[in-house]
Parts: C-alpha cells; structure tokens; sequence
C-alpha cells in the first residue's frame, strides 16, 4: 500500500511539474523564436492568389545588438503586377502602415511598382515585379546576353502573375530621407606672436674667449 501511494504521489508531482513548468517554458520559447514581424504579413488582408509560394528570410538582432532585424519576404501573385500592388497597397493601409515619400525609395530605378512605408518603429518596402517566370524565360533564350532591365521581352502568355518582394527593416537602421547634422565651424584661436621670454635656459650660451 505505502509504495503504491508513493508512485501515486510521484505521479502526481511529475504530472504537476510537466503542466506548470515544462509546458509554459516550450510555450514561451516558441513565441520568442517567431518573429511579429512575419506574423503581421502574414495577417495582412490580401487574397489568396496574391500571396502564393511565400518564402521569408530574415537576420539580425530583434533587439538590434550589432545588427537590427532585417525581414524579406518572397511570395508570388496570379494576376498582374498593377492588381496586385493594389491589393498589397490597401492591405498596408488597413494594417495601419503609412506611405513614406522618400527619395532613396528606390535606391536605383527598377521595373513594376515600388513603394515604400512606415509604421511605429518599421519601415517596409514594397516591390511588385515581373514573374520570376519571364526572368527565367528570358535567360534560357540567351545565357550569355546582359540585358538592362527595360529591354527585357513580354514574358509568353503562359507565363503570368507577379512576384512580390517585401523588406523590412527597423527605423533606427534606415537612413534613408535624413540629412546628415551641419558641423560647426571648429574653434580656431588666434596664434599668438612669438615674445621674449626671460627663461635663462633658453639664453644662448657665452663663447669662449
């Protein structure tokens, strides 16, 4: 009887420290592993087929120790590249995401739509492009060619849809749109003329005779 309740009470404790203890630790490991950021894009009001094949990457510190939290996300879009930025674009604004007119949004030109936007700490960049498809297409017809981007041909009509590239980065590391603080004029004095100086070790020294 004595071992049986032993084992009883053992049971009992092993069971109470696997629901108090074991279980809220998994659980709060796995909610501090995933990142908010991927969770809200993934909350955004978009349709269906504009949010296929999603791939996500994403380094740096969420804390930003040595390097802030940098996300990209990869997803691709059965209709066309003005329909879908559409869609993306009303999502953001629902979301609560503003658009941010900034002169480095692009950086350096490129083809489909490219915004760019802001909120809270975040800033995110938008950019709707051709389907990787055409890319593709456009490659196999000429390995060797280097094209620039405006003298890339329609893609063929099996070929459609829209690839979508979202980054988002933390405000603190986006310089973009900020001018740089003016530096005061260092303070200059004005050098003193050279005076004579009743110093006897800086008297020059007889000649012998």
């Amino acid at each position: 009887m004595r071992s049986q309740r032993r084992l009883r009470v053992v049971t009992l404790l092993s069971l109470a420290v696997v629901v108090l203890v074991v279980m809220p630790a998994f659980f709060g490991l796995r909610s501090a592993s995933a990142d908010p950021v991927f969770g809200s894009l993934d909350s955004l009001g978009v349709p269906s087929w504009a949010a296929q094949d999603v791939k996500d990457n994403g380094s740096g510190s969420r804390w930003c120790f040595i390097d802030c939290r940098f996300r990209e996300r990869i997803a691709q879009s059965s209709k066309p590249i003005k329909e879908t930025a559409t869609a993306y674009s009303s999502a953001l604004r629902k979301a609560g995401w503003s658009p941010w007119k900034v002169s480095e949004c692009p950086e350096t030109p490129v083809e489909g739509t490219y915004t760019c936007w802001r909120r809270d700490e975040l800033t995110l960049d938008l950019w709707v492009r051709q389907p990787e498809c055409a890319v593709d297409q456009v490659a196999a017809q000429d390995p060797t060619a280097v094209l620039p981007s405006s003298a890339v041909t329609p893609p063929p009509k099996q070929c459609v849809g829209s690839t979508i590239s979202i980054k988002v980065y933390n405000a603190i590391s986006d310089t973009r749109g900020r001018t740089e603080p003016k530096q005061d004029k260092p303070l200059v004095g004005e050098t003193p003329e050279p005076g004579i100086s009743n110093d006897p070790l800086l008297v020059p020294t007889p000649a012998a005779s």
